[in-house]
């Protein structure tokens, strides 16, 4: 099976840490669940004046699969929950095909090297 990988990084404000992670979790849980989910990590930078404090890289079958799982009911009441102003990514609410990649090869147990979509 081929997967895709979707690389989503986010813009959190200094001190709003710990709300965006109680965020996050909460915003994962119906995607988890769904059609065409296969895992997702979220990365925090060493670096506290990184632009993108986090990085989301989550593995589906396809972008279709995790367009859906972003258009279900459920996932639109979690999405309404969330702060306003919400706290920024990147990708709004429809990533574009080029923060998809396929994995073309792995070193080690855990490392990926992310190269775009061909």
């Amino acid at each position: 099976m081929s997967t895709v990988v979707l690389i989503n990084p986010f813009v959190v404000p200094a001190g709003q840490e710990e709300e965006f992670l109680k965020r996050w979790r909460e915003a994962t849980e119906h995607p988890r669940h769904a059609p065409g989910f296969v895992s997702t990590r979220l990365h925090k930078s060493l670096d506290s004046q990184a632009k993108f404090r986090f990085v989301n890289v989550a593995e589906w079958e396809s972008p279709q699969h995790f367009q859906a799982a972003l258009r279900a009911e459920a996932f639109q009441e979690i999405a309404r929950r969330m702060p306003s102003p919400p706290l920024r990514r990147s990708t709004v609410s429809s990533p574009k095909r080029e923060n998809f990649y396929h994995n073309r090869a792995s070193i080690g147990d855990h490392a990926l090297l992310y190269l775009p979509l061909l």
